[in-house]
């Protein structure tokens, strides 16, 4: 039988518990909102990633038509951040040339590249074809799944979108994903300003822009745009879609 002294020592024991309260709340991105209100998006990122953000957060880049800004901007605040790029498997080979040559620019040193299940594949889409009749059960199955899988480490991810791009009126700089920050650098820069960081940093433009593609996705669902369309009309045409899920929906 136990001692009195055992008992009160097993009460006393801490027991071990895992925390699975989310890292950030909606109270977090409002506090960062206005602690970075009016704050340079360079200096924002730089004071962010050596201090709050350090080692909890990657930077997700589809390597597309205007990804080379938001990848200088944090190369230039701490080269070590994690980059994930999410291959659907269906991407254009310009892509994927782009992308390790700017990498290589940069000196980014540690780009994650995800790919879908192969597995999910062979049972969702074994023609690889799904794309043509359910584009967004291809983009949840190729892109949302993969990224959720590469963004499991992290508390946060930092984000290339805008609000002057189509949809996307009143994009804040922090938000919340379901528990996970999310920062949109860029989220108050036009295109003026995009094409005054490329030539000030002599950053390369994506090879199929000056092709007419103004947005870049995966090969199938990508069109050239006609002058005077919007940039992203070339995306999912002749579809009612305009995102790829990653941005319109929570991913845990």
């Amino acid at each position: 039988m136990a001692s009195g002294a055992a008992l009160e020592a097993v009460a006393a024991r801490q027991l071990d518990t895992i925390d699975t309260a989310p890292a950030f709340t909606a109270t977090d991105a409002a506090r960062l909102t206005a602690q970075y209100d009016g704050v340079p998006a360079a200096a924002m990122l730089a004071d962010l990633l050596a201090g709050t953000l350090k080692g909890r957060v990657a930077a997700v880049s589809s390597f597309g038509s205007e990804s080379a800004v938001l990848l200088d901007l944090v190369a230039a605040a701490d080269r070590r951040v994690p980059v994930i790029f999410i291959n659907t498997q269906k991407m254009f080979g310009e892509t994927l040339a782009y992308r390790d040559a700017l990498a290589e620019q940069l000196g980014l040193v540690d780009l994650r590249v995800f790919r879908p299940d192969p597995y999910e594949l062979a049972a969702q889409d074994d023609k690889s074809l799904r794309w043509a009749y359910d584009p967004d059960g291809c983009c949840d199955l190729r892109k949302v799944e993969p990224l959720r899988r590469a963004l499991a480490p992290f508390d946060a991810w930092i984000s290339g979108r805008k609000a002057a791009q189509s949809g996307r009126a009143g994009l804040p700089r922090f938000e919340m994903d379901a528990g996970r920050l999310k920062i949109n650098p860029l989220a108050d820069w036009d295109k003026a300003a995009i094409d005054a960081h490329f030539t000030a940093r002599d950053l390369p433009r994506h090879p199929l822009e000056a092709a007419g593609y103004p947005s870049i996705g995966c090969q199938p669902c990508t069109s050239q745009v006609q002058p005077g369309e919007d940039p992203r009309a070339g995306r999912w045409r002749h579809w009612d879609k305009t995102e790829c899920g990653i941005h319109n929906q929570p991913m845990f």
